[in-house]
């Protein structure tokens, strides 16, 4: 039996087992992370010595075995057992034993953990690790991944999204491959706005003063409003652009508009009646409207400027011996019927072509959900962040922390 797996770190422990015993998701966590957070893990953030690393050799066909290291709450998982049924099912059909541990609280921690194994080139104990585009793009660039070899995973190349199949950090995805993806948009009370809301603007409505949240991750929010101030924020944009989406938020906090900033928890303030908008999460909306015994209660849109699609990714460390049974995994979770049971469990955009027939024969009603498999026309509404440097990521990381404090 193949059970979820907490880490040894004991700092690491404690932030996963919080998460799990309060139900908080692996995108709450990431957005609890903080600027300050952010700022630490730029850090050391390049191979020791300054030279080229090489993979480790690949022991798969003697050593059968892959060891993977992902966020909590985030595999289909059977809550009583504990049993994780997809990778009990890879296991039997390939032989191949799978140590699943839950052991990403943040991207930052988890870097700040394995960094001096990981810049050195040498084994970090992982495999397979799913990291969040933007720490995907830092690790592409310094050179510490491993490339994944797409050609042997026919899976992949038969069944990844188009829409995911290339992005700026990592063109062609040499290094990096979408485990599960999410949108941010627009969050609304449908009793408040029967037809939703179109744009940021909006937002900023006076009689929604002090009904609205933003995010607490500086990408989520300013996606939104450069989007809706004509950048193309997979392109080419700098300080400027980033200047003048930052006043609009400033501008908002100083006159009240903004209720607080949030990981998830707006999901609390919405059912208070505190708030009626916000920018929020695509997979948030889906499980407040499952709570709230509804699925008209919460909407969601991607405003008609632009929206913000992200994605966790597996990428293999350069210090892993186990490459092949890596694939093996990635190709396997690329079966349609696969995805689709992961699909029904985590609530998140699969990448993977054919999930949504595979789960016609699981669950209909998210067979149908486009918070789950969202329209080829949504999808071209919301891009990525292009690649940002280190100095970048903090010292936008640290102005947006400045806003928010007021």
């Amino acid at each position: 039996m193949t059970e979820r797996q907490l880490p040894e770190d004991p700092r690491v422990r404690a932030l996963i087992q919080h998460a799990m015993n309060s139900k908080i998701t692996r995108r709450t966590l990431l957005a609890s992370a903080g600027a300050g957070a952010v700022a630490a893990g730029l850090a050391a953030c390049a191979p020791a010595g300054g030279g080229t690393l090489t993979p480790a050799e690949d022991v798969s066909a003697t050593d059968k075995v892959v060891r993977w290291a992902n966020w909590p709450l985030y595999i289909d998982a059977d809550e009583e057992t504990g049993e994780l049924p997809t990778v009990v099912n890879f296991e039997t059909q390939t032989g191949i034993k799978v140590t699943y541990e839950e052991a990403i609280p943040s991207n930052e921690d988890f870097y700040a953990v394995v960094k001096d194994q990981l810049l050195l080139g040498q084994d970090i104990g992982y495999d397979l690790v799913t990291l969040t585009d933007y720490f995907a793009a830092r690790m592409v660039r310094r050179g510490v991944m491993q490339e994944l070899g797409t050609a042997d995973m026919p899976n992949v190349v038969k069944n990844l999204n188009p829409a995911l199949a290339d992005i700026t950090f990592d063109p062609g995805r040499l290094y990096s491959l979408p485990w599960q993806s999410g949108l941010t948009g627009l969050v609304t009370s449908s009793k408040a706005f029967p037809n939703g809301l179109t744009s940021v603007e909006e937002l900023w409505d006076p009689a929604l003063k002090g009904k609205v949240t933003l995010m607490s991750q500086w990408t989520d929010t300013l996606s939104l409003i450069m989007a809706s101030q004509g950048v193309d924020i997979s392109g080419d944009w700098g300080q400027d652009e980033f200047d003048a989406a930052l006043e609009v938020v400033k501008k908002q906090v100083m006159d009240g508009q903004i209720k607080a900033f949030t990981g998830n928890e707006y999901a609390e303030y919405f059912a208070s009646g505190d708030v009626t908008a916000a920018i929020g999460w695509s997979g948030d909306v889906f499980i407040m409207n499952a709570e709230s015994g509804s699925d008209n209660t919460y909407g969601f849109a991607i405003p008609d400027a632009g929206g913000y699609l992200w994605s966790d990714n597996f990428m293999i460390p350069m210090g892993s011996s186990h490459k092949q049974n890596a694939q093996e995994l990635i190709n396997y979770y690329y079966d349609p019927e696969v995805a689709a049971q992961v699909a029904a469990y985590v609530n998140y955009i699969t990448p993977v072509v054919g999930a949504q027939e595979a789960m016609m024969n699981i669950d209909p009603a998210l067979a149908e959900s486009e918070l789950i498999f969202p329209t080829d026309a949504t999808l071209s509404k919301a891009k990525p962040f292009r690649q940002m440097t280190i100095e970048e990521d903090a010292a936008y990381a640290k102005a947006f922390e400045k806003v928010q404090a007021g």
